[in-house]
């Protein structure tokens, strides 16, 4: 697994962190057993402070979904991953197609996560009422 930080996201740095370990999660990139990098290694990719990258492995361990091993590392403990959401399942694959359209027609990655973000707001704010 590898870190992003952006910086003028102005989201908390750990909880990008979060995010991005829940994403993989999600997708089936991390499962139970996985080792997370160090936070020597995180450090070393993205150039952040290492207590902030504690700060999200604590969260993450109080979420339930890794556990700390004492000298041997951080693992997922469970997987958030549901088949629907595999890379080859057919949302997946309509998603993607959908994507490529999109980025033909102009849009760029702000754009198009913008786009998907609004929608999906919109359909569970539907369901709600």
């Amino acid at each position: 697994m590898e870190f992003r930080v952006d910086r003028r996201s102005g989201v908390a740095t750990y909880l990008q962190l979060v995010t991005q370990v829940k994403q993989a999660l999600r997708l089936g990139v991390l499962e139970p057993g996985d080792r997370l990098p160090t936070a020597r290694e995180v450090v070393e990719a993205t150039a952040i402070n290492p207590n902030t990258v504690l700060k999200a492995y604590r969260e993450l361990e109080r979420e339930g979904l890794v556990e700390p091993r004492p000298g041997a590392g951080t693992f997922v403990r469970r997987s958030l991953s549901r088949p629907e959401a595999a890379a080859d399942s057919p949302l997946r694959l309509e998603l993607a197609a959908w994507t490529a359209r999109a980025r033909e027609a102009g849009l760029d990655r702000e754009d198009i996560t913008a786009l998907i973000t609004a929608t999906v707001d919109a359909s569970f704010r539907e369901d709600t009422t």
